[in-house]
């Protein structure tokens, strides 16, 4: 895009869009975001910023009081939401990625858009060789079962792209991506890698009470010790940050491979340790 057309004021309702325009050097560009932006871009000054509703809640007065000249939102959006963002009249770019191609797309689109496509062709390389680095490392290692939740009640499990971040470290995805799953089956599997990142919980999701009460003290997993908390930010944010959730997924199915000098990489909590 021609930069006498690209935004200059862009409203980001949802955390995924922020931490792409921070990796292509257009934070600048961002006048509003949600409360949750700050947690995936760790130099995001909120104060800066007008803090707005998500692409969920999306509130039409909150939008137009940002003043924006491109409003950018994603999955999950409810029909409500999407009609408040409508009803601004602002330039609006929804995405719905599923899968790592998706949010390689993504990237590319919102580089265009602020005229930044040679950096966000750099950012998409390099996420594709960090992940073909840590499928190298995982080589032939036995593949680990493992099952990874986005969602505790009702258990959802995680989406597509963690699925292929879970092969690439060397596991086997169990279940169906995105979809919602009984404990009970969850337990027939038996996993040997549990990872819980839910929505909007950090790195705070309880993992031996899920354990106590979901009745999966006996699986594979809970009696290796091999259940972890991933920071939610790392796992279901579509964006460039899904490299840290690559690295916590290797460290935790192949830790005698992934885990550099006995430490754990940033975000990865396993089941009676705290941090």
């Amino acid at each position: 895009m021609s930069d006498s057309y690209a935004p200059r004021r862009i409203a980001c309702l949802q955390p995924s869009a922020t931490a792409i325009l921070a990796r292509v050097g257009a934070l600048d560009r961002v006048v509003a975001c949600t409360k949750y932006c700050a947690d995936v871009v760790p130099n995001l000054d909120a104060r800066e910023r007008l803090v707005i509703a998500d692409s969920w809640s999306a509130k039409t007065e909150e939008i137009l009081a940002a003043k924006p000249d491109l409003v950018i939102a994603a999955v999950p959006y409810q029909q409500a939401a999407v009609e408040e963002i409508l009803k601004a009249g602002v330039r609006f770019l929804g995405l719905a990625p599923r899968t790592l191609e998706d949010v390689y797309g993504d990237i590319a689109t919102i580089a265009g858009c602020v005229g930044a496509s040679e950096r966000g062709g750099k950012v998409i390389a390099e996420m594709r060789e960090e992940i073909e680095s840590v499928r190298r490392a995982a080589g032939e290692r036995r593949r680990k079962r493992v099952f990874c939740e986005e969602w505790g009640k009702p258990i959802i499990a995680s989406q597509a792209w963690v699925a292929e971040l879970v092969e690439a470290a060397g596991g086997e995805f169990l279940g169906k991506a995105g979809g919602q799953i009984s404990a009970e089956e969850v337990a027939r599997l038996e996993p040997e890698v549990i990872v819980a990142a839910w929505c909007g919980a950090g790195d705070r999701v309880p993992l031996e009470k899920i354990v106590r009460e979901r009745g999966w003290a006996e699986i594979a997993a809970a009696r290796a010790g091999q259940v972890y908390c991933i920071s939610d930010e790392l796992l279901n944010t579509p964006a460039p940050t899904l490299i840290g959730g690559l690295r916590a997924l290797a460290a935790a199915i192949h830790p005698e491979t992934f885990c550099v000098e006995g430490e754990w990489p940033r975000g990865l909590r396993r089941m009676g340790e705290t941090r």
